[in-house]
């Protein structure tokens, strides 16, 4: 088994070892019903879904081969000559997060989730400003619609600034 398959096994394997033990712990709460749902519910339906998404990827692992006839990296991400971690793409989704923390505490919904999910785009270097600002207004256009519309979640769309 590969780098890549074996990183994909243990990643479905340590998913669906948490979503089993979160589950555990879910059900030791009162689960209520449908119509009137206790405070277990809605985690042990999030780990109930972690587990099964972790065995999908598990099984994934084990039933694709590599495209490439089984070459692959040691470890990282290519660039250029040389192989690592991708610390722009680190460093972008990190700064991506923290412009949604202030972002939406100052300006509201929509610019803290255009600009948590430009900034993060750009992490990835085939990325380009187009691309970036076009997905970021798509993801904002659903999550305002489902977030402030359909959930009612008490963050105004467009805040003080």
């Amino acid at each position: 088994m590969s780098f890549s398959k074996k990183r994909d096994y243990y990643a479905g394997a340590l998913m669906m070892l948490l979503g089993v033990s979160s589950s555990m712990v879910a059900l030791k709460y009162d689960l209520g019903t449908l119509t009137k749902m206790g405070t277990g519910y809605f985690p042990l339906v999030l780990s109930v879904l972690l587990t099964l998404l972790g065995a999908g990827i598990a099984l994934t692992a084990t039933a694709t081969a590599p495209k490439d006839g089984g070459a692959v990296e040691a470890h990282g991400l290519a660039h250029g000559n040389r192989t690592g971690p991708d610390w722009r793409g680190w460093l972008a989704i990190l700064i991506g997060v923290l412009a949604f923390v202030v972002l939406a505490q100052f300006a509201g919904l929509a610019p803290a989730t255009f600009g948590c999910v430009f900034i993060s785009a750009m992490g990835d270097r085939s990325n380009t400003w187009k691309g970036a600002g076009i997905l970021a207004i798509c993801v904002t256009i659903f999550s305002v619609a489902l977030f402030h519309y359909g959930l009612r979640i008490q963050i105004p769309v467009f805040g003080r600034l």
